[in-house]
């Protein structure tokens, strides 16, 4: 086994401790962990993204800001580079929804090309994901 398959299995090995018991909002409930796997998949098959620490990013992306995953964390486990491309995608829960929104795109020029790549690749996973079912509490339709 090549040693960047190793670093992607091991990403995604520990995005799937983390959300293990974490569900999509879609009626099916769908495990969590299929939308960093479908993020990262994105990344290598629609842009042709090979760099093992974009992909690694992507498959971890929602682990910091969704579980009790620290930067700290990452950092121990997937290196500088990795944690500074989580840390660029990731919220701050503490702020209200429409805050958080709002800084995504004020900060979305000044982040780095990995960062855009991962974020890009988790706007278009969720806009196809509300495409091919609605959120349970969310009228059809809308």
């Amino acid at each position: 086994m090549s040693s960047d398959v190793a670093l992607l299995l091991e990403a995604a090995d520990f995005a799937a401790r983390k959300h293990r018991t974490q569900r999509r909002k879609d009626p099916e409930e769908t495990p969590y962990i299929n939308h960093p796997i479908g993020v990262a998949r994105i990344l290598t098959h629609e842009a042709g993204i090979t760099d093992i620490a974009v992909l690694q990013a992507a498959l971890l992306h929602d682990t910091v800001e969704d579980t009790n995953t620290t930067l700290e964390e990452v950092e121990e486990h997937f290196g500088a580079e990795v944690r500074r491309i989580v840390q660029e995608v990731t919220d701050n829960k503490e702020l209200p929804k429409q805050e958080r929104k709002r800084l995504q795109v004020e900060n979305a020029s000044q982040s780095s090309r990995a960062a855009k790549l991962v974020k890009l690749a988790d706007k278009l996973y969720n806009l196809r994901d509300l495409n091919r079912r609605t959120p349970k509490g969310i009228p059809s339709g809308v």
